[in-house]
């Protein structure tokens, strides 16, 4: 089996990996939950930051009264070879090495105001630290906000209640260890940390037992009940510490040196002597340390299971994201192809039905193109003084004969001037769909996300080819349109039927005195309207046919051609600015393939060292 040493300092590794690579929080449980963590709970005052101080060997935490630690502090001991020199690192500063510690607390006081400002506020949001020691074991701890009854001055009513539920986010989790702190000058049963313990923890697998101030108990008394598990007993037997004093601190007293002290207190009490090998900061670390590697060990099998999982779901992700590309012309060039390809699978299913929007072409035809043509104005346009005035106008000083052929003529030609504007619209409605379509179709192709620049060319390219098809569908129609005007049904005219108006002549053998009468040119209006009728029956039919045959379908077969003849021609430069990621995808990529490699690694390290 693997030593006590190599398993935490792995794990210790691992999460400050995960911290580095803020793997440390989200969906589900992370690889930062999964491993064991100590955190430190208690009341104000309680002497948590002396316990830590006394843990790590050095005085390095703000201090003062009131709420003093106002964000979670997450510390990470990592053991170094004796010689070595200690140094501390903070995430938010990972370049900066910290070998003074009074530059430590004032970094940690900075780093506090910088969340919640000058204030008595608190914030969830953790600072992570790291210290690397040849006087620690490896632990992972996390200083929390000391619990509190009231608010003060300067405080959100609220505080109580955010520190509690800021507490219980660590605490209840599965795989955190609870420091209960608690000052032996105080009534166990009031102990804050104490009550929360039991509430998250009732079985007590969890907790250890950590009592302060022994030294500051009234004379005469001792806390003996409590450490030898009588007065209130725990699963983990109790450990008593005795922190600096204010006069040691004010002083400056090496941390050695008040370890060492701490140790005479404890073997010279006539009260604790009996139990002075299971006293002390320096015990608690190496209880801490020993109770870890227990638990990592029994946690071995279901957090290989969380990394597998967790290598599928990353694999998964880059192969959603893409791979990196070649940066030779013949890799870059068929990406591009792909890319397009891709794109172009899309665009098709859109218009195809596989995906919505192509049913908008439809709606075109079925509902916008018949509703503009019955609103076209030939009821004015026919109307009997219109066609008085064009018919009269049209034979000049001749009248004529036996039916006004010019009449009719130009009375047709202008109604069907009018069909050009709703082919032209039904032209420009589809060609909008059609953008509108390409712009969908970028959006959705996912190879395609990874290349901002590549997906502005194959917009520009897809745009341009619709601006020509839209041309040619827009000479199409107008010249369906005009070749209804060029050459008319004659057979139309020659089946209407002839018969005489009451009280006159028939139209076609009407003397020219009588050629203006209402009735002839009520029926002259009504010949043309009906021809107008069957024009419209045709074009509705017949303008959807262009505009699918050049706009649709041209989309389908040949949106992207001239764009591939373009970039078959452009150089290896070329081709690598269309390939230029967007900046946030690269982050992306290269954050999520940096987690892979941790879990990977970490995988075969827990494997190469949990069962030697």
């Amino acid at each position: 089996m693997a030593s006590l040493e190599s398993l935490i300092g792995l794990v210790n590794r691992i999460q400050r990996a995960c911290t580095v690579l803020g793997d440390h929080g989200g969906e589900g449980m992370s690889l930062w939950e999964a491993l064991p963590s100590v955190a430190v709970v208690g009341g104000q005052s309680s002497g948590k930051s002396s316990v830590l101080e006394s843990i790590v060997g050095r005085d390095f935490l703000p201090r003062g009264s009131g709420i003093v630690t106002r964000r979670p502090l997450v510390l990470q001991l990592h053991k170094l070879d004796k010689g070595q020199t200690e140094y501390a690192e903070f995430l938010h500063a990972p370049r900066k090495k910290f070998t003074d510690f009074a530059a430590v607390r004032r970094e940690i006081s900075d780093e506090t105001d910088r969340i919640t400002g000058k204030s008595k506020q608190i914030s969830n949001i953790p600072i992570h630290l790291s210290i690397y020691s040849p006087n620690v074991v490896n632990l992972t701890l996390i200083d929390l906000p000391g619990m509190t009854k009231v608010a003060v001055e300067g405080q959100h009513e609220s505080i109580v209640e955010d520190i509690d539920n800021m507490v219980r986010s660590y605490v209840e989790k599965p795989n955190c260890i609870i420091l209960a702190i608690s000052p032996a000058n105080q009534d166990i049963a009031t102990s804050d940390a104490i009550k929360l313990a039991k509430q998250v923890d009732p079985s007590g697998e969890r907790t250890f037992g950590v009592l302060t101030k022994l030294d500051l108990m009234d004379k005469g008394t001792n806390a003996l009940d409590v450490l030898e598990g009588r007065s209130l007993r725990l699963q983990h037997p109790w450990v008593g510490i005795v922190n600096r004093s204010q006069a040691d601190i004010n002083r400056n007293v090496d941390m050695v040196a008040a370890r060492r002290r701490e140790q005479e207190y404890f073997e010279s009490s006539p009260d604790y002597g009996h139990l002075a090998n299971k006293m002390g900061s320096e015990y608690l670390a190496k209880l801490l340390s020993k109770h870890l590697e227990v638990v990592i060990r029994q946690r071995i099998p279901s957090i290989i299971a969380l990394i597998n999982k967790t290598i599928d779901e990353l694999e998964s992700e880059l192969d959603r994201l893409g791979r990196p590309i070649g940066v030779d012309a013949g890799a870059q060039l068929y990406t591009i192809l792909e890319m397009c390809r891709a794109f172009d699978r899309v665009f098709r299913e859109h218009l195809d039905g596989g995906r919505a929007g192509g049913d908008r072409i439809y709606l075109v035809f079925d509902n916008q193109l018949p509703a503009a043509l019955k609103k076209l104005p030939f009821d004015r346009h026919l109307s009997l003084q219109n066609v008085r005035k064009v018919v009269s106008e049209a034979d000049g000083y001749q009248p004529h004969l036996i039916a006004p052929e010019q009449g009719y003529r130009r009375l047709i030609d202008g109604s069907l001037s009018f069909f050009k504007g709703p082919a032209e619209a039904s032209v420009d409605a589809v060609h909008f769909v059609l953008k509108e379509l390409v712009r969908k179709s970028i959006a959705e192709t996912q190879e395609l996300k990874r290349f901002p620049t590549l997906q502005s060319d194959i917009a520009a390219a897809a745009n341009e080819a619709l601006e020509r098809f839209r041309d040619d569908s827009r000479k199409t129609v107008l010249r369906l349109v005009e070749m209804e005007s060029s050459y008319l049904t004659v057979e139309f005219f020659r089946k209407l039927p002839m018969e005489p108006e009451k009280g006159g002549p028939t139209p076609n053998t009407a003397p020219t005195s009588d050629r203006y009468s209402e009735n002839h040119l009520r029926r002259i209006g009504s010949n043309v309207s009906a021809y107008i009728g069957m024009v419209c029956d045709t074009l509705k039919h017949s303008i959807p046919k262009a505009v699918v045959y050049c706009q649709v379908r041209e989309a389908k077969r040949s949106l992207l051609n001239y764009f591939y003849t373009q970039i078959g021609k452009r150089e290896k430069k070329q081709l690598g600015a269309m390939l230029d990621e967007d900046p946030q995808l690269m982050e992306k990529r290269e954050g999520i393939a940096k987690k892979l490699k941790l879990y990977k690694s970490a995988r075969d390290e827990i494997d190469s060292v949990a069962w030697k």
